[in-house]
């Protein structure tokens, strides 16, 4: 599967701080988006030029800014041209292979995180990078593609009164963390049916195709960990972070979201060690049904021996054999060696063989 294939060799040789790879900045499209609120008021638009969102950066009220779409390299340098933002900070931003971290540069954080969604009817999981950058009163967001598991975020931004509205961009930064953490447990619960699905046709009928399933699964759960792991130490750097942007408040929460990471955390061991476990199932079951195929062929094998053996006798050559002469010979054969097998079966029965 494509996407755990990694180019980290891509950038190799350029100078640090290098936001494409051509020589040249690269336009695609984006979508940006605000939301300005306080306790009384909340503002929400879209806006068609990065430039717009600048006088956003010194109002009193918060700010979030949500940038859809990576493509463009020319919006990500003006945003990060007038908010002061890192050269290398903007290089990570683009940087999808990036473990989660957190970085305290004084003026702002810099989080970054990867957020696991599920389309209906799909199988295929979508794995998306996210950056957030938290200022004073304003909040950064950058997301691969358009959609995101933060409509309820939104809808509690919306509605007057949420403990949101009366907070600074910290909690808003954890309310998106606690949704993509959240949304973990709706994939965890998905890959417990795979898994649970798979363990049962492994025990019913396993085949080839069994196996290669086995191995893409064993593939998804090394690429979750790789995304999932670095996010308890991120939260828990977060959470232990003396920044004046993170307000006393706000600290509790980061506790809770951390302790909702472990959880994902010791349930995406669980299956990975379930999955391991799958190829030893299947090495049974291959091992079960090839003893009992040959237990069969012994059987068989082992009723037709003596059999062969009274076939053999008579049917040597010899001039003078008594029972060749004899009108009801033929049929004599026929009854002992269906009585020779009757009784094998009865004592294999007996032995609990068959």
């Amino acid at each position: 599967m494509s996407r755990h294939r990694h180019k980290l060799s891509r950038k190799a040789g350029m100078p640090p701080g290098t936001l494409h790879t051509d020589g040249e900045p690269r336009t695609g499209p984006v979508r940006i988006t605000v939301m300005d609120y306080d306790a009384e008021h909340v503002e929400e638009r879209k806006v068609g030029a990065i430039e717009e969102c600048f006088p956003y950066r010194d109002t009193e009220t918060v700010t979030w800014i949500n940038i859809d779409g990576l493509a463009n390299t020319e919006v990500i340098e003006k945003i990060g041209r007038h908010f002061s933002i890192h050269p290398l900070i903007l290089e990570d931003l683009l940087n999808t292979d990036q473990r989660p971290k957190m970085e305290d540069l004084e003026d702002y954080l810099y989080l970054n995180l990867k957020m696991l969604m599920l389309p209906e009817g799909s199988r295929e999981i979508r794995v998306e990078h996210v950056s957030l950058i938290v200022g004073k009163n304003y909040l950064l967001s950058f997301q691969e593609d358009i959609g995101d598991v933060f409509d309820p975020v939104r809808e509690r931004i919306r509605k007057e009164g949420g403990r949101v509205r009366k907070s600074g961009p910290d909690y808003l930064a954890y309310a998106l963390i606690d949704n993509i953490v959240d949304n973990y447990f709706v994939v965890m619960e998905k890959i417990e049916e795979w898994v649970e699905a798979l363990e049962e046709e492994l025990v019913i009928n396993a085949t080839r195709e069994s196996l290669q399933k086995i191995n893409r699964l064993k593939k998804d759960m090394l690429f979750l960990r790789k995304a999932v792991w670095p996010l308890r130490e991120m939260i828990l750097a977060l959470e232990r972070e003396e920044s004046p942007l993170i307000r006393e408040d706000t600290h509790i929460y980061l506790r809770d979201v951390y302790d909702h990471a472990i959880q994902v955390i010791d349930t995406l061991e669980t299956f990975r060690d379930m999955v391991s476990g799958m190829i030893d199932i299947y090495l049974s079951g291959l091992s079960y049904r090839m003893n009992e195929i040959m237990k069969v062929l012994t059987l068989i094998a082992t009723i037709f021996i003596p059999l062969t053996f009274v076939a053999g006798v008579y049917g040597m050559n010899f001039r003078y054999m008594p029972e060749l002469g004899w009108e009801y010979g033929y049929y004599t054969i026929w009854g002992i060696m269906i009585t020779i097998v009757v009784i094998m079966l009865a004592y294999f029965r007996k032995r609990q063989w068959i």
